[in-house]
């Protein structure tokens, strides 16, 4: 398995499901950042479930910080944060052995792993995973804020409701911090709720489509050709569960553009240089210009249903039907956007790093 990731600064991921702890290792952190375990506990409560769109498996995520920390600050060894699993139901997945689940990972693993993988609750696959994600790139966001840098997600799309885009970025990032379900209008919430509702209701999920704005992040980041900024995002962000398709800026409407309306001119403003447009999404040749980072995920529906799916029998090589039980979310959309944020955070401070040295997001405060 390929569980590292990065370049200057990296993340490794570990766990399953339904084993003792799930985790993950920072390597590459410059010593000196705070570890501000209000804003680590803020962002886990962004990604733990709520409410009847929810699957009712909750967890406390009382992460244990195990090494790289001292006296609240990074040492600049390795950062290593576990996660028990305290809610655990093993038997409701004790059929899935043998009998995949359509549109998960279960075939997949059983193909490449001979039967050895833990299959329970998804395993290693499992979006329980990205608790641990989201912790590491907690601190990594903490300390990018501490250099005016800062990053948001809403959901702009889900099942036919929509939100208005970003407008005013920083304002916007702002209101989304702490909210369960993250949208920049009420009334766009109170529709993808009721979306949400009515699939789960029926036994089914809906998926939908975040949009990410990140700010401060100054010109000059990033690589020509095959470590960009955008290759380096889209790598993480396709290495999240459920995620089905990855754009920046304009996207695929740049399909139906002349390069003189796809352009993004330059002019001065304020002493600097901004662009008028920002249909690239604040890249160009793969590195950073400035302007607002801009980029849309999409996120499919939760394969985990509770109607009945046609599927096969491994063990006597049959076709059948497979019916769920057990505890799944008819829609994850406004909880993996916690996930989304926490690998920008991750690549952003990865290729910063890179860019500018080890000790760059340092706080510089003295203890």
């Amino acid at each position: 398995m390929k569980n590292t990731f990065g370049i200057a600064l990296t993340l490794t991921i570990f766990g399953e499901s339904h084993g003792e702890y799930i985790g993950a290792v920072l390597d590459g952190l410059a010593p000196g950042i705070k570890i501000d375990r209000e804003y680590i506990n803020a962002r886990l409560a962004e990604r733990r479930p709520s409410g009847k769109i929810s699957t009712a498996r909750v967890e406390a995520d009382e992460y244990i910080i195990a090494s790289g920390e001292f006296e609240g600050y990074t040492t600049g060894a390795p950062l290593t944060v576990l996660i028990p699993n305290t809610n655990k139901k093993s038997k409701d997945y004790s059929t899935l052995k043998t009998t995949p689940r359509p549109s998960h990972a279960d075939y997949t693993a059983e193909c490449k792993y001979h039967g050895f993988q833990d299959y329970r609750g998804g395993g290693h696959f499992s979006g329980r995973i990205t608790a641990a994600l989201v912790a590491a790139g907690a601190i990594l966001r903490s300390a990018l804020i501490s250099k005016g840098i800062k990053i948001g997600s809403h959901i702009v799309e889900l099942h036919g409701a929509s939100d208005r885009r970003f407008e005013d970025y920083e304002r916007d990032i702002d209101s989304l911090l702490g909210k369960s379900f993250p949208t920049l209008t009420d009334s766009a919430e109170e529709n993808m709720r009721r979306e949400a509702e009515k699939a789960a209701a029926m036994g089914d999920s809906v998926g939908g489509i975040l949009e990410t704005a990140i700010i401060g992040v100054p010109a000059g980041v990033g690589e020509p050709w095959f470590d960009t900024l955008e290759s380096m995002l889209a790598h993480a962000l396709f290495s999240v569960p459920a995620v089905k398709g990855v754009e920046f800026g304009a996207g695929f409407a740049f399909a139906d553009m002349y390069g003189s309306e796809a352009n993004d001119p330059f002019t001065i403003k304020d002493g600097g240089v901004v662009t008028v447009t920002n249909n690239n999404g604040g890249i160009n040749g793969g590195i950073t210009n400035g302007m607002p980072i801009l980029l849309s995920t999409v996120i499919k529906p939760t394969p985990s249903i509770f109607k009945e799916q046609a599927t096969v029998d491994l063990t006597e090589g049959k076709n059948t039907v497979l019916k769920l039980e057990g505890r799944h979310d008819p829609c994850i959309i406004h909880r993996a956007r916690a996930v989304v944020d926490a690998m920008c955070a991750i690549v952003i401070a990865d290729m910063l790093t890179a860019r500018f040295g080890t000790d760059y997001l340092a706080s510089g405060d003295k203890k």
